[in-house]
Order: C-alpha cells, then sequence, then structure tokens
C-alpha cells in the first residue's frame, strides 16, 4: 500500500500542476487575442500619387496655363505671333522668386512641352517638370516674384532641352525676346540665339537675360506626376501618355500656337 502512494502521490502533484500550467496559457493566449493590433514602427512606402503633391503640380500647370492667356492677350505687348509660331518648345516658370538683394540669383519651378507628331495627334508633348536657378540678370528687388516664359527656336536649343541640363550662355545661347507686333519684323534673333526669354513682373511683360541661368529637369516632380523616373527626352518626344491634370495647360499651349500659326500663313 504504501509503494503504491509513493507512486501516485508524485503522479498527482504532477498531472495537478500540469493541468494548472495549461489553463494559465490559455488565459494568457484569450486575453492578447483580445488586445488590438499593435501599430507598426516601420516607416510608411513613399506614396508618389499623394493627393496634396499631385494637387501642387496640377496648380503649377492651371498657373502656367493663366501666365500664357494674360501675356498673350494683349498682342500689342505680348509674345509676337510669328515667333510663337516658329517655337519648337515652350517652358512656362509661374511665380519664380529671388533668393537675394540687388545682384543676386533666382529659382523657380514650371514646366515644358515641345511640337512633336507623337502625341496622340495633339502637336505639342506631354509636360516636363523642370526647375531654374542662377544667374545675375540685372538690377532686382528682393522677394520680388515674376512669371517667366522661355521660347526654344531652334533643334539646337531643343537638343540641349532633352539632355535634362543645361546652362543659358555657355551650353545654349539665349537672348531677350521681342515684344509686340512690330518687333517680330526684326529677324536678327532668329539667327542668333537657341532660345527667347521673357519675364513678367507687376503686369510689365519684357524680353530678359538670362545669362547664367541652368535648366534642368525636376526629378521628384516628374517622378510624381508620371509614377515614375522619365527622362526629358522621352516626355518631350512625346513617348508617355499625357498625365491627368495638365489638359488645361495643353489646350492653351495649342490653342495659341493655332492661332499664331494660322496668321502666320495669312500674312
Amino acid at each position: 500500500m504504501r509503494s503504491i502512494l509513493r507512486w501516485a502521490i508524485p503522479t498527482l502533484i504532477l498531472l495537478l500542476l500540469t493541468t494548472l500550467g495549461w489553463s494559465q496559457q490559455q488565459d494568457e493566449n484569450s486575453n492578447n487575442s483580445a488586445k488590438p493590433a499593435a501599430k507598426s514602427t516601420e516607416p510608411a512606402e513613399f506614396d508618389t500619387h499623394d493627393p496634396q503633391t499631385e494637387s501642387e503640380i496640377v496648380k503649377r500647370l492651371d498657373h502656367s496655363a493663366s501666365v500664357l492667356d494674360e501675356i498673350m492677350g494683349t498682342p500689342d505687348k505680348g509674345i509676337p505671333t510669328k515667333i510663337l509660331a516658329d517655337a519648337k518648345c515652350i517652358i512656362v516658370i509661374p511665380s519664380m522668386v529671388n533668393i537675394a538683394v540687388g545682384f543676386g540669383g533666382r529659382h523657380g519651378k514650371g514646366v515644358a512641352t515641345c511640337r512633336t507628331t507623337d502625341s496622340n495627334g495633339n502637336g505639342w508633348s506631354p509636360p516636363a517638370p523642370l526647375t531654374v536657378t542662377g544667374g545675375s540678370w540685372g538690377l532686382q528687388l528682393g522677394g520680388q516674384a515674376i512669371d517667366l516664359v522661355m521660347l526654344v527656336m531652334n533643334q539646337k536649343g531643343m537638343d540641349h532641352l532633352l539632355s535634362n541640363k543645361f546652362k543659358i550662355g555657355a551650353e545654349a545661347t539665349g537672348a531677350a525676346g521681342p515684344v509686340g507686333r512690330e518687333a517680330a519684323a526684326d529677324t536678327d534673333w532668329k539667327m542668333k540665339a537657341e532660345m527667347l526669354t521673357y519675364s513678367r513682373a507687376r503686369g510689365l511683360f519684357a524680353g530678359i537675360d538670362l545669362n547664367g541661368a541652368v535648366i534642368r529637369q525636376d526629378k521628384d516632380e516628374t517622378h510624381i506626376l508620371y509614377g515614375k523616373m522619365v527622362p526629358f527626352q522621352i516626355v518631350l518626344s512625346g513617348k508617355v501618355p499625357i498625365p491627368a491634370g495638365s489638359g488645361t495647360f495643353l489646350t492653351a499651349v495649342r490653342k495659341y500656337s493655332q492661332v499664331a500659326e494660322e496668321k502666320k500663313q495669312g500674312e
């Protein structure tokens, strides 16, 4: 009898401890399942289609269209139609800002489009985001914002633009563009400049010398607009679909270039 008890008592104790341990584990599992999942501390992947970022690009495209509307709305004080009809590419930098007082540089973001036969039959390529920095362009007022328009006038200038980065006055020749209908009769600009440049500030529109300014592709905004990085050459050759939000800008470009071509043919 004693030998049986000696064997049975340890066995009962072991079974009791095992039962208690299993019950405790079940309670812990039940409590853990009732708790909300812990938030991940890992950084979220960058979303290239962030609505706020996309809206900034669309606003810039719309503002660029407004700049063209306002400039071309006054033919006697705007870009001569003969010059616009010959332009290979159009660049608009809305609200470019001085970054120095006196003789200093500027920085701005804008878009470019070029004539092409591969843009769904519309005559102009999808917009290519770019930046303009540097250059000392005469006496300036600190903090003054201006609108900038650049016209690429020949294939050589277009090749510079397609290279993704170039400097006016070094790689590409630039000149202040003529303004108004009478200025169109002067063809000297056509034989010298690869780019004609204009500025508008406080309602005044005039040619401006941009020598020293560097134009380069804005890779970040290109990635946002197209969902991936696409080189200038591909975008400005019309080899990508036209992105959402660029319709207003391209409509304005097509409108004024068509009017300019019709006037040129009628003269």
